[in-house]
């Protein structure tokens, strides 16, 4: 169970943040930027979710989402090691991956093969989980980087990759819904303003 009871430690003054394993890192550190891109990711998805509560079952997929994110944030803060820590680090796992992939499928299933690129955009809650699928693609670059560096878990780096492709889908699905009263993808029409 975490607990704060302080919010500000007076720790991070110097530029530097601690890490799950209680090591000091600089806060432009990529592993810190990777993590931190997670959680701007998870607020991204929480702002899209304000649109989206109508969609009882996307919604119920976004929550958990949300859940597997602070996840993958706990995973990242924690490089491995070969010293033991006096604790089982948190780690993405292959099921999560795989419940994300079941649930591309579910909300693919009924949407129409795409014949161009879609520009963001359409429904509300599409647009914004649109700007989500870009920061989520942001931290996967950043995780890619990072992986090249040190070591970061493959599921870890698999769920990233799958959670953008979700949200693409995600924001398909709520303009399918949204059909004729203002939703429906926006699609990119090649050279139309020269």
């Amino acid at each position: 169970m975490v607990r704060l009871n302080k919010i500000y430690t007076r720790t991070g003054d110097d530029g530097t943040t601690g890490l799950g394993s209680g090591a000091r890192r600089r806060k432009d550190d990529l592993r810190v930027e990777a993590y931190g891109t997670v959680d701007e990711a998870n607020a991204a998805i929480g702002l899209a979710r304000l649109s989206s509560a109508d969609e009882i079952e996307l919604d119920a997929m976004l929550s958990a989402i949300q859940n597997d994110l602070f996840d993958l944030g706990a995973d990242l803060c924690t490089p491995p090691t070969d010293t033991p820590l006096p604790y089982e680090p948190l780690r993405i796992v292959e099921a999560q991956v795989d419940r994300l992939e079941r649930e591309i499928d579910r909300l693919n299933a009924g949407l129409a093969p795409l014949r161009s690129f879609v520009l963001p955009g359409g429904a509300k809650a599409a647009a914004s989980l649109h700007l989500a699928r870009t920061i989520a693609r942001r931290a996967e670059r950043l995780m890619v980087a990072l992986a090249a560096a040190e070591p970061v878990g493959a599921p870890a780096l698999k769920y990233v990759n799958r959670l953008s492709d979700f949200l693409f889908v995600a924001a398909r699905y709520v303009n399918h819904k949204a059909g004729d009263g203002g939703g429906g993808d926006v699609l990119w029409v090649p050279g139309a303003n020269r």
